[in-house]
């Protein structure tokens, strides 16, 4: 593979290993806040009105920035009833066939993401609850992660032909 493909693949690579693993770490202020809800609802009698949802929003950072982590692991969940009879060749020639329909949905996915995030932006955009916080932190951070998933995949399928040809890249 040339040059900027191997550099591409690895620039992608790290960038979204170090984001995967900051994401596990949003587990401790999510279980802070519940924590802290419980605890004020079952001590003080007084319910914490943003809680749920600013439980939900980093529930939500937590699960899509880890998603091209967990990809570039290989961690995810796989319908393999004839996938491990192939042999490593055949394994990444099917992978490299079938990502170009995950990459053509993440780019569909990402266009509307870029869409609904000007949109908070722009119009300030707010959510419809007590606490009504501004949807745009999280419309951002969803469509990055878009973005880097968009990006794993596109890594993944150069290794998967760079495999296919007999040469893999790392």
């Amino acid at each position: 593979m040339p040059e900027p493909i191997r550099i591409f693949v690895r620039v992608v690579d790290g960038l979204n290993y170090r984001i995967g693993r900051f994401a596990m770490y949003l587990l401790y202020p999510l279980a802070a806040i519940l924590l802290a809800s419980t605890a004020s609802r079952i001590f003080l009698g007084l319910p914490i009105n943003w809680a749920l949802e600013m439980s939900q929003f980093i529930l939500s950072a937590y699960y899509l920035l880890g998603g091209a982590y967990t990809f570039q692991l290989g961690q995810h969940v796989r319908m393999d009833l004839l996938y491990d009879r192939l042999s490593a060749r055949n394994r990444a020639i099917t992978d490299a066939f079938t990502i170009l329909f995950v990459i053509f949905y993440l780019a569909v996915l990402f266009g509307g993401g870029l869409s609904s995030t000007n949109y908070a932006i722009v119009y300030g955009q707010k959510n419809y609850s007590a606490w009504s916080p501004p949807l745009w932190p999280i419309k951002v951070v969803m469509t990055a992660a878009i973005f880097m998933m968009l990006l794993q995949c596109v890594s993944a399928l150069f290794k998967d032909i760079a495999i296919a040809r007999g040469k893999p890249l790392a």
